[in-house]
C-alpha cells in the first residue's frame, strides 16, 4: 500500500482502503502511536473487551517463534467475530514471522505493529511500504493546527469555551506527546469545571509545562530589560528547585533564535516560522527584535554560553552565575527604544 503521512493518518485509519489488513504505526510521538494503534485494533473487532477477539503479543515472543503470529491470526475466536492482533516491535526482527502472513492472508484478522522512530532504510518499514496489503503510518508530534483542533474538541466536549489568548498559550505548551496533551486537557477541564470560560490564569495554574512559563518570564525579563521580572521568576525557580542549567540553556536558545531571525530580517527577509516562535511567543519575539540588533545579540549569546559552561563547572555558584548572566543581558537592552 505504501507510506501514510502523519497528517493523513487519521483519515486513513477511519476509512482504510479495501485489502489493507497489516499496519505498522511508527514515529517520534509515542503517545500518538499508542492512540492510533488502539484505534486500529478496537475498530477492527466487534467487541474490544473480548480477549479472544483482541489479542496482544510481545515482539520477542513473535520473533522467537516465527509461526506464532500466523497461528494466532488464523485461530477463530471462541465466540466468533472478527479478530485483531497488536504486536510491539522490539530489537529482534519480526520479518520471519510476517512472511507466512503475507503468503497466506488470514481471514477477518487485522494486525497492527507498534514501532519506534524508524528511519527510511529500516527493513520493517520498507516491508510495510511496499506490500499491497500493508500500510506504514507515520506519527510525528502535533503541530499548532493539530493541537488547536484537539483543544477545541476536548474543551467543547466538556462544555467549556476558551478565550483566544488562553488558547494560544495552551497550544504553545502542548504537543510533544499526544497522550500527554489529552491528559493535560482533561486536567484543565476538571480544574475549570463550573466555569463557563477558560482564561490564561487557568492554563498557567494547571498545565504541566507551567514551569516553562516561569522560565519564559525570566528570559523575557532579560531580553526586555525588566530586572524585576528576572528577580521574581528566578527566585521562584530556585525556591522550587528548578533546573538552573535548563534556564540558561533555554536563554541561549532564545538568543540564538532571535539572532537568526534578526539576520534574516536584515537581509530583507521576513519574520517567519523558521525562527521557531509560535503562538504568543511569536508576538513576544517580534517585540524583542525591535530592541535588539545582530551585534548585541551575538554578545548576549556569548555571555549566556559562558554562563552555561561556568554553571556546570561550579554548580554551587550556578544560581548566582545565572542571575548575573540574565542581568548582563538586561543591561545590554537598557537605553534602547521600542
Amino acid at each position: 500500500m505504501g507510506a501514510v503521512r502523519s497528517a493523513d493518518a487519521d483519515r486513513f485509519i477511519n476509512r482504510p482502503p479495501p485489502g489493507v489488513f497489516l499496519y505498522l504505526v511508527f514515529g517520534s510521538d509515542a503517545g500518538l502511536i499508542s492512540e492510533r494503534i488502539r484505534t486500529i485494533l478496537t475498530r477492527a473487532v466487534d467487541d474490544p473487551k473480548d480477549g479472544f477477539q483482541l489479542v496482544r503479543l510481545s515482539g520477542d515472543e513473535v520473533a522467537n517463534d516465527r509461526l506464532k503470529l500466523a497461528d494466532e491470526a488464523n485461530a477463530v475466536p471462541m465466540f466468533g467475530g472478527r479478530k485483531a492482533i497488536g504486536v510491539e516491535a522490539t530489537g529482534k526482527s519480526l520479518l520471519p514471522a510476517l512472511e507466512p502472513i503475507l503468503r497466506a492472508r488470514p481471514r477477518d484478522c487485522v494486525i497492527a505493529v507498534e514501532g519506534g522512530a524508524f528511519k527510511r532504510d529500516n527493513p520493517l518499514r520498507k516491508l510495510f511500504e511496499r506490500e499491497p496489503g500493508a500500510a506504514a503510518i507515520e506519527c510525528h508530534p502535533d503541530g499548532p493546527r493539530e493541537i488547536g483542533a484537539l483543544v477545541d474538541a476536548e474543551l467543547s466536549a466538556a462544555g467549556l469555551t476558551i478565550e483566544p489568548q488562553a488558547r494560544e498559550l495552551l497550544v504553545s505548551l502542548l504537543g510533544q506527546n499526544r497522550l500527554t496533551t489529552r491528559s493535560e486537557l482533561e486536567k484543565l477541564a476538571l480544574y475549570a469545571h463550573g466555569e463557563a470560560r477558560i482564561e490564561a490564569t487557568h492554563v498557567e495554574a494547571i498545565v504541566a509545562d507551567a514551569s516553562a512559563l516561569v522560565v519564559d518570564h525570566a528570559i523575557d525579563g532579560a531580553f526586555e530589560g525588566t530586572f524585576a521580572a528576572i528577580e521574581a521568576t528566578t527566585e521562584r525557580l530556585f525556591c522550587e528547585n528548578g533546573d538552573v542549567n535548563m534556564l540558561l540553556a533555554s536563554a541561549l536558545r532564545h538568543a540564538t533564535a532571535l539572532h537568526r531571525a534578526r539576520v534574516a530580517m536584515d537581509a530583507g527577509g521576513s519574520f517567519g516560522n523558521d525562527a521557531g516562535f509560535y503562538g504568543p511567543r511569536r508576538a513576544v519575539a517580534e517585540r524583542q527584535l525591535r530592541r535588539w540588533d545582530a551585534g548585541r545579540l551575538l554578545k548576549a549569546m556569548s555571555v549566556l554560553s559562558d554562563a552555561v559552561g561556568r554553571a556546570r563547572r561550579e554548580p554551587r555558584l550556578a544560581q548566582a552565575i545565572t542571575v548575573r548572566a540574565l542581568w548582563s543581558v538586561a543591561l545590554a537592552v537598557r537605553g534602547t527604544r521600542d
